[in-house]
């Protein structure tokens, strides 16, 4: 397994956007919203080592993740990112973290 690289994320996020939005949101902002999703895995169990891959379907959370975002984000008054564009980088960051785990 690779390890976890921010700066391979949160290139993977940019990418994910539109080539009009791609510039819209410095690092800073898409690695808080990194944190945002590891902060969602602490708090549902799903950074457990023996967590099933059953358990662990991205598929599942990823609704119930963007809106954790999205309520996260509204109340951080530094955040620029669009409400819009969360799902696309939600989805994007876990197909970052599929990658390297494929990587195997």
């Amino acid at each position: 397994m690779k390890e976890f690289d921010e700066n391979e994320a949160v290139a993977c996020m940019r990418n994910s956007l539109p080539e009009c939005d791609q510039a819209k949101y410095d690092d800073d902002q898409l690695i808080n919203l990194i944190d945002i999703i590891w902060d969602f895995y602490e708090q549902n169990g799903l950074l457990d080592i023996d967590l099933d891959d059953e358990d662990s379907d991205d598929e599942n959370i990823i609704p119930d993740l963007v809106d954790y975002a999205q309520r996260m984000l509204k109340k951080d008054k530094n955040a620029t990112i669009q409400p819009d564009h969360v799902q696309l980088l939600v989805e994007a960051e876990i197909r970052y973290e599929d990658s390297i785990l494929e990587d195997d």
